[in-house]
């Protein structure tokens, strides 16, 4: 299996491309991501901009490489699909995540390069991003963005300060421990342990275990433990 590239060397790629264009003679944005559309990866997504009009709600975002990552939340590849930013479904991602920084980097025209971590449709995404504008005297006609997904969690439906007795299970779980790891660290029965673990699926909405350990880590991403929504 092809060793996968990382996404600081894809965007060194399209940064180089960027770096030797001439703003006396602005570039189509093929010129800059060509040579780094074979090495992005399946979480890896490329998009431009499409700059007309000073409303970034008429902006239109077209996909060049949908990301392969997955998941049962919603379909990652129709919500990012070739729109304008005004019909985007999340209004409140594009104006807290999207539009700030795409005006930025226009009025700059200096490439942006982060770690966001967001929330679309209420749920907590985290992707490395870069963002290139088009090098021109005059106004950008494009930006293109490349994003790494790091993570994308959905918060706990119910949020509840832990029994002090879960809360050494619920460390242990999420440091990887099995059910019957931790009942032997914690001195307990197998079956005490499934009866809390059981319990604790059931206050989450978790349907396995593996679906409690991304509720509970996304409890902590969120910095709402023992607390409910903002």
């Amino acid at each position: 299996m092809p060793k996968e590239t990382p996404f600081a060397a894809v965007s060194r790629k399209m940064l180089d491309a960027w770096i030797a264009t001439d703003a006396e003679t602005p570039a189509e944005p093929q010129l800059i991501y060509d040579g780094a559309k074979s090495l992005l990866s399946i979480k890896m997504r490329l998009t431009v901009f499409w700059i007309e009009g000073t409303d970034p709600l008429r902006w239109r975002m077209t996909p060049i490489r949908h990301s392969g990552f997955t998941t049962t939340l919603f379909d990652l590849n129709h919500v990012f699909r070739d729109q304008l930013i005004g019909e985007f479904a999340d209004q409140t991602y594009m104006a807290d995540t999207v539009i700030p920084r795409l005006r930025q980097v226009i009025e700059n025209q200096q490439p942006s390069i982060e770690l966001v971590k967001t929330k679309l449709f209420g749920i907590n995404l985290g992707y490395d991003r870069i963002l290139l504008p088009q090098r021109t005297t005059g106004r950008s006609q494009w930006v293109i963005s490349s994003s790494y997904a790091r993570f994308l969690l959905d918060a706990p439906k119910r949020f509840a300060s832990f029994e002090v007795d879960d809360e050494a299970v619920v460390q242990l779980l999420m440091e990887g421990l099995t059910a019957k790891e931790i009942a032997v660290r914690l001195g307990l029965s197998h079956r005490t342990i499934e009866h809390r673990l059981d319990r604790l699926k059931e206050r989450f909405g978790a349907k396995n275990l593996v679906h409690l350990v991304v509720l509970l880590l996304g409890n902590q991403v969120n910095g709402n433990e023992g607390s409910g929504p903002t």
